[in-house]
């Protein structure tokens, strides 16, 4: 899958207009040097000499601080460890690494209703396809363009690039401003912009590496919904949640990401969508051709 989302993001590289060619060509550099790491590091970190004691929980907290820092004071000096990983397999996340220029998809967010090996390409492509792609964009976005496909800072964007970009960007930014998730608390869409632009470009390669891995052909119809239909069904399904207001509120004043529910909604930028659920002008989530954000 991840192979699939790299070859779909190559691919809308070349189909940028805005984008010239020697510039495109350090965007394919990226990706070919893009590390991926799934499910749990390739080699395990050694802890000797961490003390944990089964009646000093609070000790246990400062002791591990301290292991970590003296980790991290480790390293100066020393070429980056590329192969690194950056939370337990135990986390349900993924994370783009701009200074090793890599992924990490931990084992706990490869269960359902994110992957599920049992299923088919529409519902692991519109969930964790798509979170592959929301990765893999941050390497291409407003901060990923300041490290290079060695992961050092080297910004490799013109400034009249830059400048496109953040006019493409402001569209989204004010496509969020509306959403209102709680009665007179908005969405910041320039808080949230970061990861409102790699979920949409996300989802776009997730559904172009969908097809792709079809090689052609058509999914049945199960359960009287067709692969497209599960695609996206599969994409609301992984943001389902249950919070409190409280913690929403929180959540929308502090978070860089926008709520899981405006999240979702990301669909109505892809053009496949309002043909594959027949969406019409007038409906609730409609949006004209126009207001519809395509930066990758």
């Amino acid at each position: 899958m991840a192979n699939n989302l790299l070859a779909a993001f190559d691919h809308r590289i070349d189909g940028l207009s805005w984008m010239a060619p020697a510039t495109k060509e350090q965007a394919k550099a990226k990706l070919k040097t893009l590390r991926v790491g799934v499910g749990y590091p390739d080699s395990w970190r050694d802890y000797a000499g961490l003390v944990i004691r089964r009646d000093d929980s609070l000790g246990n907290h400062w002791r591990a601080g301290e292991w970590e820092y003296h980790h991290q004071l480790a390293k100066l000096g020393r070429r980056v460890d590329r192969g690194e990983w950056w939370m337990t397999p135990q986390t349900v996340n993924a994370l783009n690494l701009p200074l090793q220029n890599g992924l990490n998809f931990a084992a706990a967010i490869l269960d359902p209703p994110f992957f599920d090996p049992k299923a088919d390409a529409a519902a692991n492509y519109g969930a964790t396809g798509a979170t592959i792609g929301h990765e893999i964009s941050h390497s291409f976005d407003n901060s990923g363009a300041e490290f290079n496909a060695q992961g050092k800072l080297a910004n490799w964007w013109t400034p009249e690039y830059a400048a496109h970009f953040k006019a493409a960007s402001q569209q989204l930014v004010e496509q969020f401003n509306r959403y209102e998730p709680l009665p007179g608390l908005h969405v910041n869409g320039e808080q949230t912009l970061g990861e409102n632009i790699a979920d949409v470009a996300g989802l776009f390669a997730a559904y172009d590496a969908y097809k792709l891995s079809l090689h052609g052909k058509e999914l049945p119809v199960i359960e009287g919904l067709t692969g497209d239909q599960r695609f996206f069904l599969a994409y609301a399904q992984s943001w389902r949640e249950k919070i409190r207001d409280a913690a929403l509120r929180s959540r929308i004043i502090t978070n860089e990401h926008a709520p899981a529910r405006e999240r979702a909604q990301t669909v109505r930028n892809i053009d496949a969508w309002y043909d594959v659920y027949a969406v019409k002008p007038g409906e609730k989530l409609y949006l004209e051709s126009n207001g519809r954000v395509r930066i990758w």
